[in-house]
């Protein structure tokens, strides 16, 4: 995943009933204030949500993110962040997978909910 690895996420564990993945605290993924920016985390989630939902396709699937909603619960200043991404729904049309964002000292930062798209393989297409 070009972008992920361009931020410095790295995943520590990948597997269908949950992926782990971290992020640096680092000034150029700051606000003018000094910390982490939302879109850091929420790129951090969104990576860790689309592993976790690909994880868990069918044969031949592709999956693609429809909806994701982040709620920011405190500011990353310094360390780094963990996220944890769990499978909540695996459906046959959609995939729901939850993510929470810990900081350093394993409080709660952010968490996000994501649906993503089970879509068909390239062969089975409609036309």
């Amino acid at each position: 995943m070009p972008f992920a690895s361009q931020l410095g996420i790295e995943l520590r564990k990948a597997e269908p009933g949950e992926v782990i993945g971290s992020l640096a605290y680092s000034p150029r993924l700051c606000t003018a204030g000094g910390v982490l920016h939302g879109g850091a985390l929420m790129t951090l989630a969104d990576t860790l949500g689309a592993v976790c939902a690909y994880l868990n396709l069918p044969p031949g699937g592709r999956t693609a993110t429809t909806t994701s909603a982040t709620n920011f619960l405190r500011p990353v200043g310094a360390g780094s962040v963990t996220g944890t991404a769990t499978p909540v729904h695996l459906g046959r049309s959609v995939i729901v997978v939850r993510i929470d964002v810990t900081d350093a000292h394993g409080k709660l930062a952010a968490t996000t909910t994501q649906t993503q798209a089970v879509l068909p393989g390239p062969q089975e297409r409609r036309t």
